[in-house]
C-alpha cells in the first residue's frame, strides 16, 4: 500500500532510530499508544514496512516522510530514522519547519510557539503549519514572502507591525485571520485588518495572574535590592554578616498605588495588600467595584479578627497616586494619553525612595527621562519588563544598580505562553473555517482542554468580530 503523504501520531518515543508497528492508512495515522512496541490505533494493531521511503523524521510526536512518500506493506517490521526537527523549507531567507504538509488549508506562524496543544489543533483541523525557526523579528519583507500567494492565516507576534501593508498582502494571498500570541495589540491597525476583511485576534484571559506576579516579583527584589546582593555575593566579596549590607525597604502597611485597575493590574493590587498588608490608592477612568468590594472585604476580615484594617482609596489623577504610594505599578493601555505617561516631570512628584513597576508598555516611561532620575535619586528604584524601544535599552539604563530589569518575560510562564499559543491557533483557525466567535471572554474550556479534539470550535477572542459581522456562540461550558 502506498503512503502518499504519510503522518504518525505515537507517544513516549523519542529514541534515534524506533521500531515499531502501525496501523496502515491511506493518507493519515494517528496512534493512540504504545504496547510491547506494537502501536495501537483503535482497530487494532497492523505492522508496515517502509522500505523504500529513505529517512523520516520527528517533531513533536509526528513522523513524516522527506520525500513526501513513503511504500507499505502489511505483515513487514518498520524502522524509522527519528530526527530533532520537522521537515523544512526556506522562505524569505529564513528557515521554516514544516507540520502536516499535505493540510488542506496553510498557516504561518512566525515564532516557535509553547506546548503541543495549538499544534494538534491547527493539523487536527487540516492545516499545514510552517513555524520560523529565527529567533529575530521578522520584518515586513520577510513575513511577505512567507505568505507567498497562498496563506489563509498568520499567527504573529507583538514585535511585528501589522499595517496596511501586510493586510493586503495577507487578503491577496486569500487569508480570512490574523492573530498576536499578545492580549495587547499596539502593533496592529485594527482598521486596516478590517477594511480588508481579516478577523484580528488576540489572547486575552490568561496572561493576568502570570503577569501580575512578574510584577510583584519586581517589587520585592526592588525593595529587598536582591538583584545586588546576588551580584555582590556571585563576585566574592562577601566577607562577613554586616548589619549595614544591603538594606532595603519594608513594604508592610506601606502604600501601593495601581495607575490602570483593570484585570492585572486590581490582580497586582490584591496580591500586594493581602500578602504584603499594603494600603492602597488607584486611578483609573473607570470605576472598579468588583475591586473595591474585594479589598473592603479583605478590610472587614482583618478587623474582624482584631487587627488594623488595610485602607484604600480611588484617586482622581496618576498625579494623586504619584504622591500617596511608595510602590507604583503601572497598568495603562498605551495609546496616545499614556505615551510618555511618566516623564521627568512626574517621575518627580514620586517619594524619593519609591519604587516604579512598569510591566505594561514600555512607552508608557519615558526611559531617558528615568535613567536620569534614577541616576540622581540613588534610593529611587525601578523594576521593568517592556522598554521603549525593544530589544534595544536607553544609553545607561542597564548601568544602573537601582534598576531591576528582565526581558519582557512577564507572562513566560509554562501555562501561560502554552494557552496563549493555543488560544492564537483557535482564533486562526476558527475563523478560517467558518467557526463561530466566543461571545465572552471565558476562555478556559480551550486552554485547558486534555486534547485537540475537546477544544471548543470557537474563534475565543476576535478584537473586530462585530465589525466584520462574524457571528458568535456562547460560551461552553467546562
Amino acid at each position: 500500500m502506498s503512503l502518499s503523504p504519510s503522518l504518525f501520531r505515537f507517544a513516549g518515543c523519542d529514541s534515534a532510530r524506533l521500531g515499531f508497528s502501525c496501523l496502515v492508512a491511506p493518507c493519515r495515522i494517528r496512534v493512540e499508544r504504545m504496547e510491547r512496541g506494537h502501536a495501537i490505533h483503535g482497530s487494532g494493531t497492523t505492522q508496515v514496512s517502509a522500505m523504500e521511503c529513505g529517512s523520516m523524521s520527528l517533531s513533536r510526536g509526528w513522523v513524516s516522510t522527506l520525500d513526501g512518500s513513503a511504500s507499505a506493506s502489511a505483515g513487514s517490521a518498520v524502522e524509522l530514522c527519528a530526527s530533532a526537527s520537522s521537515n523544512t523549507v526556506s522562505l524569505g531567507g529564513l528557515q521554516w519547519d514544516v507540520y502536516n504538509p499535505s493540510g488542506k488549508y496553510r498557516v504561518v506562524v512566525t515564532k516557535k510557539l509553547v506546548g503541543d496543544l495549538w499544534l494538534d489543533v491547527l493539523t487536527s483541523r487540516d492545516f499545514r503549519v510552517e513555524v520560523c525557526q529565527s529567533e529575530l523579528t521578522l520584518s515586513q519583507q520577510q513575513i511577505m514572502a512567507a505568505m507567498g500567494s497562498r496563506c489563509d492565516g498568520v499567527i504573529g507576534q507583538l514585535t511585528e507591525k501589522w499595517d496596511d501593508t501586510l493586510f493586503v498582502a495577507l487578503k491577496r494571498a486569500g487569508g480570512k485571520a490574523y492573530s498576536n500570541v499578545a492580549v495587547g495589540f499596539d502593533n496592529v491597525d485594527v482598521d486596516a485588518a478590517t477594511r480588508h476583511g481579516i478577523a484580528m485576534g488576540n489572547t486575552p484571559g490568561v496572561l493576568t495572574e502570570a503577569t501580575a506576579e512578574m510584577a510583584v516579583s519586581l517589587v520585592y527584589a526592588c525593595a529587598r535590592r536582591v538583584v545586588e546582593a546576588d551580584a555582590y555575593l556571585r563576585a566574592g566579596k562577601w566577607k562577613n554578616w554586616l548589619p549595614t549590607l544591603f538594606i532595603g525597604k519594608l513594604l508592610s502597611r506601606k502604600t501601593v498605588g495601581i495607575v490602570g485597575a483593570g484585570r492585572i493590574g486590581s490582580t497586582v493590587g490584591l496580591m500586594l495588600v493581602r500578602g504584603a498588608m499594603m494600603d492602597l490608592v488607584y486611578y483609573d477612568k473607570y470605576q472598579n467595584k468588583q475591586f473595591e468590594a474585594k479589598l473592603d472585604s479583605f478590610a472587614r476580615a482583618l478587623a474582624e479578627h482584631g487587627e488594623e484594617p488595610i485602607r484604600w482609596r480611588r484617586v482622581d489623577s496618576v498625579e494623586d497616586v504619584l504622591r500617596a504610594a511608595d510602590v507604583v505599578s503601572l497598568h495603562p493601555n498605551l495609546d496616545k494619553t499614556t505615551f510618555h505617561l511618566m516623564n521627568a516631570e512626574r517621575l518627580k512628584m514620586m517619594k524619593p525612595d519609591a519604587i516604579l513597576i512598569n510591566c505594561a508598555r514600555g512607552p508608557v516611561v519615558d526611559e531617558t527621562a528615568l535613567v536620569e532620575h534614577c541616576r540622581a535619586t540613588p534610593t529611587f528604584y525601578a523594576g521593568l519588563d517592556v522598554f521603549e524601544d525593544e530589544p534595544q535599552l536607553k544609553p545607561g539604563l542597564d548601568q544602573l544598580e537601582n534598576v531591576v530589569i528582565v526581558p519582557h518575560i512577564a507572562s513566560a510562564t509554562v501555562w501561560t505562553r502554552a494557552g496563549m499559543s493555543t488560544l492564537a491557533a483557535c482564533n486562526v483557525s476558527s475563523v478560517v473555517l467558518g467557526q463561530p466567535t466566543l461571545a465572552s471572554l471565558d476562555i478556559l474550556p480551550h486552554v485547558n482542554a486534555p486534547g485537540a479534539t475537546q477544544v471548543p470550535p470557537t474563534a475565543p477572542a476576535i478584537v473586530n468580530a462585530k465589525a466584520l459581522g462574524l457571528p458568535a456562540a456562547a460560551a461552553p461550558k467546562m
